[in-house]
C-alpha cells in the first residue's frame, strides 16, 4: 500500500483532451483554482491539457509542494502517450476520444460541449455515465464531479462489444433496439 509520501512522489497525470476541437469552455474550466486544488487534493500531481484550436491559454505551472504542476499543447500527431500515461482523462465527447480512453481502461470524466449544435455526443456521454463506464459533466459542472467522483464505482467497459454502441447508434437513428 502506498504511503502518503509515496503518493506525492509518483506522477500522477490528469490528461485534458479537446481533440481537434474549439472548446475554450473545457479548457477554463479545469484552469480555475478550484478545479486544480480539487484535482492536487485526490493526489494528483500533474495536468495535461491538449487545447486544440481554442485561444484559451490556462497558466503554466511547474508545481510545488501544494499544487499541480501543469503544460498545455495545441497539437499532437499522436496522443497515445498522453493517454496511456494518464491516471485520469478529462475529454470533450468525441466518440474516438471516449473509446479510446476506455479501450485503455483509463478513468474518464466527458465535458459535453453544449455549443454543439444536434449534440449526439451528449446523449453517448449519457448513455455510458449511466451504464457506470465514466462520469459525465458541463464545463459548469466539473468541478461538482471531480469533488463527489469515485473511481471505484466505475465500471470497465466491456471491450470489442460493439452491440451497445449500435444500440446508441440505432436508438438516436431513430430505428428499433431490440
Amino acid at each position: 500500500m502506498e504511503s502518503a509520501n509515496d503518493s506525492k512522489i509518483s506522477k500522477r497525470t490528469v490528461f485534458v483532451t479537446v481533440g481537434t476541437t474549439l472548446f475554450d469552455a473545457l479548457v477554463k474550466a479545469v484552469d480555475t483554482p478550484e478545479v486544480k486544488q480539487e484535482l492536487y487534493a485526490k493526489g494528483y500531481t500533474h495536468l495535461l491539457i491538449q487545447i486544440g484550436r481554442g485561444s484559451y491559454i490556462p497558466a503554466r505551472s511547474t508545481g510545488d509542494d501544494r499544487s499541480l504542476a501543469v503544460e498545455y499543447f495545441t497539437f499532437s500527431s499522436s496522443i497515445a502517450e498522453s493517454l496511456s500515461s494518464a491516471s485520469l482523462v478529462i475529454s470533450h465527447a468525441g466518440s474516438g476520444s471516449i473509446f479510446e480512453t476506455l479501450r485503455q481502461h483509463k478513468p474518464l470524466i466527458v465535458v459535453v460541449n453544449e455549443d454543439l449544435m444536434d449534440n449526439h455526443q451528449e446523449e453517448l456521454a449519457e448513455e455510458l455515465a449511466e451504464r457506470r463506464h465514466l462520469f459525465c459533466a458541463h464545463p459548469q459542472t466539473l468541478y461538482q464531479t471531480i469533488a463527489s467522483m469515485n473511481l471505484d464505482s466505475l465500471l470497465p467497459y466491456p471491450a470489442g462489444d460493439a452491440k451497445p454502441v449500435a444500440m446508441l447508434i440505432n436508438k438516436f437513428l431513430g430505428f428499433p433496439v431490440d
